[in-house]
């Protein structure tokens, strides 16, 4: 499967099955296919919906979480907020964050 396709399923999959609106969808869609191209060549489009499909809460958070159990699985990944669909949000960067 191209990453094109995979994808486009992916972004139709995440609107029809997770109600994700349109823009959500894509930009999931492609982070998880740069996930895919940058870290786990062999990820399905199957393997990831089951894993969304695994976590609770609106889809931005459902798919996240997904990504940072595919990332937590995978050596090669130790920080998987560029595949996020919150990206790197402003916690992140806060040095007291955690005192």
């Amino acid at each position: 499967m191209s990453d094109d396709d995979f994808e486009s399923e992916l972004a139709d999959a995440f609107e029809d099955e997770f109600d994700a609106d349109g823009a959500a969808a894509a930009t999931a869609a492609g982070n998880a296919a740069a996930f895919r191209e940058d870290v786990d060549e062999d990820l399905t489009v199957e393997d990831l919906l089951d894993r969304v499909e695994a976590h609770s809460g609106d889809f931005e958070h459902r798919f996240d979480y997904a990504i940072g159990d595919l990332a937590s699985e995978n050596d090669d990944c130790t920080d998987s907020r560029e595949y996020r669909v919150a990206g790197y949000d402003a916690m992140a960067a806060d040095p007291n964050q955690g005192f």
